[in-house]
């Protein structure tokens, strides 16, 4: 996009790679539609896969011409280094293509980050990642964070006002399907 939007002679050539890359989001839409019915999967796999080798071809071809901008190789290279990382979804169908989730979750907590520390205690910005950390981890585990709070802090009250020993019990993974059922988040989370 800042190719585009920042230099006019290389406009067409940025949109190029966009609808490539949309390309390919779009096939793995489709590829992903159909995960449970083998033979469609194969056949929608078998494109995205074509698709990613075909940007492949390009990307090195582009990188061997010596005529190009600095910003074209710039993005090329970066696309060369990052490769392997950013196919990753071709192999592994449930990885997401980009981590737009994972960004949209840390938003909240980046944009507080300044206020969560209060006059410079350092301590209370770490129980805030703490805090977040934890919050994420129910919402990934579909459990409410605050049903789970209160579960916890009820527990540590019956424990004579102190902290529960055995934590690991507590952790989403580890609880029974009557704590989870409990606890359950009322929709799914963002």
């Amino acid at each position: 996009m800042r190719i585009r939007d920042g230099y006019e002679s290389l406009r067409d050539w940025a949109e190029g790679w966009i609808e490539r890359i949309n390309g390919l989001f779009g096939q793995n839409d489709r590829r992903l539609a159909v995960r449970h019915q083998a033979d469609a999967f194969a056949r929608e796999d078998q494109t995205l896969r074509r698709l990613v080798a075909e940007m492949e071809t390009q990307r090195d071809t582009q990188l061997a011409d010596e005529t190009l901008h600095t910003a074209q190789e710039k993005a090329l290279d970066s696309l060369y280094t990052h490769w392997d990382g950013a196919t990753l979804f071709v192999d592994h169908p449930e990885i997401p293509m980009d981590n737009n989730l994972a960004e949209r979750c840390l938003r909240n907590p980046a944009m507080g980050r300044k206020n969560y520390y209060g006059s410079g205690a350092l301590w209370s910005g770490l129980l805030s990642a703490m805090v977040f950390t934890l919050f994420q981890t129910c919402l990934r585990n579909h459990i409410d964070p605050q049903q789970f709070l209160l579960a916890f802090f009820d527990a540590c009250a019956q424990n004579g006002g102190r902290p529960l020993e055995a934590l690991d019990d507590w952790l989403p993974w580890s609880l029974s399907d009557e704590q989870k059922r409990r606890w359950a988040y009322p929709q799914q989370p963002p």
